[in-house]
């Protein structure tokens, strides 16, 4: 889904349909939704080569990455957290050259504010993009890290290195606990604190670090408002600016955030309950899924235990496999169920195309 900031919408004012596309204006607030009609999908190798694990810049397959996690998208380029090198990677879209954004290859880590190579991370997973800067879940070292896109100058606003917890505070005197999933509407982050079993809340123009659902140190899976919701081990998130869409790993099931109120409830999947059916609400399973992304009307979420790229329809909870089938592990190119994905992690949107890290086979997949 592609937007132009503005209030939120109270009521469509108009709606004018053409094609793939549907245009809605309201209350000064325009989006332009995309409709997923097309046939199924073909999947391509993008950028790494399967089986080829390493740490080069490059063209297309002539890159390499190591377990690759987070993927976000300005429109022009990808970034891409590459966890097991522990350094940003930038991809441009329209020629597939991938160069290092910050940070310097290394398999043990650090925490260093610096420009480009001169900065540090460890074990980073989930990334995004607020329309100026980069912000990305920093699990190793407890913090959340920002990165101008221009300078690669990467600076830790939120949190302190090395120093776990659960507090609520400005900037610095925050306290996250392994946080892995991180989300945006441009004026707050949503960060899915996975170690603390919280969904937290920050305010990017006043650094204020807020607990918007979940209790620290109380895990499991319960709908509700606020800290009496329970979530277990929450990954990737996804906002389309009224509501949060959280990906619940440990219980294999995606939750539904309502912003304002901060009620909780559970869109698809049924906690405990692993599999790979396709159906409507709690008749779909999902195994171990990771990264989220919203598109149109839809979800799309990587199906990690799965291999498999799963769609949902916001409004009914209705899940389909849209690309790979599951228990079919591999690097196969191809369209819909007979492509083969191997831990697929992040993915993102970009107009119709959708871009998916593999950390299995050190690759990026494009998803058209």
């Amino acid at each position: 889904m592609m937007w132009e900031k503005g209030p939120l919408c109270r009521g469509i004012r108009a709606v004018v349909v053409c094609g793939a596309c549907m245009l809605f204006s309201c209350n000064g607030f325009s989006m332009i939704e995309v409709l997923d009609t097309r046939p199924p999908r073909y999947v391509s190798t993008f950028a790494g080569a399967a089986g080829l694990p390493g740490s080069a810049d490059g063209t297309g397959s002539a890159a390499r990455f190591y377990q690759p996690s987070g993927v976000t998208s300005d429109g022009s380029s990808l970034y891409v957290t590459d966890s097991g090198n522990n350094t940003i990677r930038q991809i441009v879209i329209s020629t597939g050259v991938v160069t290092t954004l910050a940070g310097t290859p290394s398999v043990t880590g650090g925490s260093a504010d610096g420009t480009g190579s001169a900065a540090q991370f460890n074990a980073s997973r989930l990334i995004a993009f607020d329309g100026t800067d980069l912000y990305l879940a920093d699990a190793g070292n407890h913090t959340i890290r920002k990165i101008v896109i221009s300078t690669g100058v990467v600076t830790t606003p939120f949190g302190t290195a090395g120093a776990s917890g659960s507090v609520d505070g400005t900037g610095n005197a925050a306290r996250f606990n392994g946080p892995r999933g991180i989300g945006t509407d441009g004026t707050c982050l949503y960060v899915a604190d996975t170690g603390n079993y919280t969904i937290r809340q920050i305010v990017i123009s006043t650094g204020a670090v807020t607990t918007l659902a979940g209790t620290p140190g109380a895990s499991g899976s319960a709908d509700g408002i606020g800290a009496a919701a329970r979530f277990n081990d929450v990954r990737g998130i996804a906002t389309d600016g009224a509501n949060l869409y959280v990906v619940d790993a440990g219980k294999n099931t995606i939750r539904k955030i309502v912003i304002s109120t901060a009620v909780v409830t559970t869109l698809a999947g049924t906690a405990g309950v692993t599999g790979a059916a396709d159906g409507t609400g709690s008749a779909a399973q999902f195994n171990g899924p990771r990264g989220i992304t919203i598109s149109g009307a839809n979800l799309y979420v990587t199906d990690y235990g799965n291999n498999t790229i799963r769609k949902i329809v916001i409004a009914t909870g209705a899940v389909t496999t849209l690309s790979g089938t599951a228990g079919a592990t591999g690097g196969t190119d191809g369209v819909g169920g007979a492509a083969q994905f191997n831990q697929p992690y992040g993915i993102t949107t970009v107009g119709t195309d959708f871009y998916v890290t593999e950390q299995g086979n050190n690759t990026i997949r494009l998803v058209r």
